[in-house]
């Protein structure tokens, strides 16, 4: 099944070839006559305008102000804040929520502390893409093969998502691509510091019911340290067709071709004397920089959405399929994946006179061989194992929303969850087989909110989640199945005020809230940096997410808008319970880390920005960022400094009556701060830091022609 895979990816990437020369020609024809016009009018772009939040996140399609639930939510206003190659930074404006990157396309996602499973990629937190879900059903996420221009809206649910999305205690991230109807082609560029070099072609076309968008997106970095080059291609189609008033079917594809160096971590002397140099040679081990440390991912995700909506009924079903080839030569070995998952989820919703049911189920199952070898400087050698993964997962919920006299929204809901993981190893004789089953899991969720008056609400929920570990937990770097890792389950009551105020130029939304996690998992290290998993008795998280904002719009005046706005997070994370084994000259020993702080969590952190646009179409987007110190180990000897960021983006834009065009520059990090972006957690021989760019530049320009 692998090489089948693999040849399909291929014939995928020959296809995709040609689109991208199309796309390519189509956007550069209608620039030129663009020119050559006069303007009709010249207005700013809609994007400057935020649009009314409406939360899709547990089918609520409601207000925000209606919404029982900690939610950040992103529209395409505050996606085009920053650089237009990375959502990173847009993400970090939402409380809660924190994303690294330890080198360019190696990312790293937590909420609310859930980064301590993460040595890269996506854990414990559920992603879905336009409806469906991309994380895999080993509970894992690549969110680095997706480009920022495959992205319109996002919004993360905080805290275990339950009643309707399964399994997890880290909350939900729900990604969008919307069909945009009207035919539109649109093309961008933006250079930068390090090497930075991207590019977005885009094509719409919109004919009475049906939508087709084709998109192709190029980034390529040299880095700012050693091996830490990365180049991503990506193809992405959409198709959308209304059958009827009340039925519509999508389609919509997405194909990633991504590599980057990995540098290896740096102790803290190796970081202060140069963190630009990548992990040197250090005792039995070589270097990244001779081992040619990197990863090569090539992906394919497709999948078909049903919609149909009837007086008090409405249905949502959907399917898909992923294929995915990984090449992963390490410091320590060689590792091959070919990893393929299809899956179905649905969603019926029935409306009755004081209230909403939802109920469905979403089903996900994986196939994965993998084969890791002796890395010989970027050559396999000899095999060290063969292994094949299968994963099935399921869940069916059930929620329902009852609207109550005096304002009151009450929310009762719940999922059961089940996740199988059955292992073969190939490269023993006789082959070696096992399973990790876990037992059916209950997850409910209530949560009730008080509408004051039309512009505030208070709320208070209560959740159970259920969290099991990923494969790539279970089989980890180590090369070994770790069947005795239980599942973590949390308990989770928070308390909330949503509220705009003074004519609505004043938001606020603020959240406090006490998690309890049983059988939390935290990662650990071997001396050759393999990553391995154990269950670390429990953890209190206790936390405060706040976002104000103050929004000033003028009329008749050189300025139109003017919005300042700050998101601040407090967690209070620390371990309960927790004895941790320690082995000195073949002793072992126990030693009590309970009352240390959660690793890899910083308990302060701040974002503050400021927002003009003006009515001449200059704009200026400024921000500054401060994140607390935070400790590397579970033990609390180490930690990483604080640091403060300063960044913005100055530009012009306008929209005239066919033609669009937003010319932009920018600056991060202008006071030039030294600091790790990514740390490698309770790593051995202290190897924590992953060097993040001093100041650095970029410049760009988007065009479109709307037809």
């Amino acid at each position: 099944m692998g090489d089948t895979a693999g040849l399909f990816l291929a014939v995928v990437k020959t296809s995709l070839m040609f689109l991208r020369k199309l796309l390519l020609l189509c956007a550069l024809l209608p620039a030129i006559p663009a020119f050559c016009q006069d303007s009709v009018y010249a207005i700013t772009d809609s994007t400057f305008v935020l649009e009314e939040a409406v939360i899709e996140g547990y089918s609520y399609n409601r207000n925000i102000l209606e919404v029982p639930l900690a939610v950040g939510s992103l529209r395409s206003a505050d996606l085009q804040r920053f650089n237009d190659i990375s959502f990173l930074p847009a993400i970090n404006t939402i409380p809660g929520a924190r994303m690294e990157e330890r080198s360019p396309g190696s990312y790293r996602l937590s909420l609310r502390g859930s980064a301590i499973r993460s040595p890269f990629g996506v854990r414990n937190v559920k992603l879905y893409w336009n409806g469906l879900p991309l994380t895999d059903p080993g509970g894992n996420t690549y969110i680095n093969v997706l480009d920022f221009n495959s992205v319109d809206e996002l919004e993360v649910v905080k805290g275990p998502g339950s009643s309707i999305y399964g399994a997890g205690t880290g909350g939900v991230l729900l990604l969008k691509s919307n069909a945009e109807n009207r035919n539109k082609v649109e093309a961008s560029v933006t250079t930068g510091s390090y090497g930075l070099l991207g590019y977005g072609l885009k094509g719409i076309a919109h004919n009475g019911k049906a939508t087709v968008k084709l998109l192709h997106s190029h980034v390529e970095s040299d880095g700012y340290r050693e091996q830490t080059a990365m180049t991503r291609d990506v193809f992405q189609g959409l198709a959308e067709i209304h059958t009827d008033d009340d039925r519509s079917l999508s389609a919509n594809f997405i194909y990633s071709d991504l590599s980057y160096q990995t540098p290896g971590a740096l102790t803290l002397q190796q970081f202060n004397i140069d963190p630009t140099k990548a992990r040197p040679a250090g005792g039995p081990n070589p270097g990244a920089i001779e081992q040619k440390a990197a990863i090569y991912n090539q992906t394919f995700y497709g999948g078909i959405h049903h919609r149909i909506e009837r007086k008090k009924w409405s249905n949502e079903t959907g399917i898909y399929g992923s294929f995915t080839n990984l090449k992963n030569p390490a410091i320590r070995n060689f590792e091959r994946r070919s990893e393929q998952s299809f899956g179905a989820r649905t969603n019926t919703t029935y409306q009755f006179k004081r209230g909403r049911l939802n109920f469905g189920g979403e089903y996900q199952h994986g196939f994965s061989p993998i084969n890791v070898y002796d890395n010989a400087q970027g050559k396999t050698a000899a095999l060290q194992s063969a292994d094949e993964i299968t994963t099935s997962t399921y869940f069916a919920f059930v929620q329902s929303e009852f609207f109550l006299p005096k304002d009151f929204f009450l929310t009762v809901g719940g999922s059961i969850n089940k996740l199988r993981i059955d292992f073969v190893r190939l490269s023993t004789t006789p082959s070696e087989k096992g399973e990790t089953d876990f037992d059916p899991v209950l997850s409910p969720r209530i949560a009730l909110l008080k509408k004051i008056n039309q512009g505030l609400s208070l709320y208070t929920s209560y959740s159970v989640g259920f969290s099991p570990p990923t494969t790539q937990e279970i089989y980890p770097s180590t090369g070994a199945f770790y069947t005795d890792l239980k599942p973590e389950k949390g308990r989770n009551i928070e308390v909330g005020m949503k509220g705009k105020f003074f004519a609505e130029k004043f938001e606020a939304d603020i959240t406090a809230y006490h998690f309890t996690l049983d059988n939390t998992i935290v990662i650990r290290r071997t001396d050759d940096n393999a990553e391995y998993f154990e269950n670390a008795g429990n953890t209190l998280q206790r936390g405060l997410e706040a976002k104000l904002s103050w929004t000033e719009k003028f009329e008749s005046s050189f300025l139109t808008s003017l919005k300042i706005w700050s998101a601040y997070t407090l967690s209070h994370y620390t371990f309960d319970n927790y004895m941790k084994d320690t082995f000195e000259n073949n002793t072992k020993n126990s030693i009590d880390l309970s009352g240390n702080m959660l690793t890899g969590t910083p308990p302060h952190a701040v974002v503050c920005g400021l927002d003009v646009i003006t009515s001449l179409g200059l704009y200026t987007h400024i921000t500054f960022n401060y994140v607390d110190e935070l400790p590397l180990d579970d033990e609390n000897r180490n930690y990483a400094n604080g640091y403060k960021l300063l960044g913005g983006r100055f530009g012009y834009k306008q929209l005239w009556k066919h033609f669009q065009l937003d010319v932009f520059g920018g600056v991060d990090n202008v006071l030039d701060a030294t600091y790790s972006l990514g740390n490698d957690l309770n790593a051995i021989g202290g190897r924590y830091y992953n060097a993040a760019p001093g100041i650095n530049f970029y410049t760009g320009v988007k065009t479109g022609w709307i037809f």
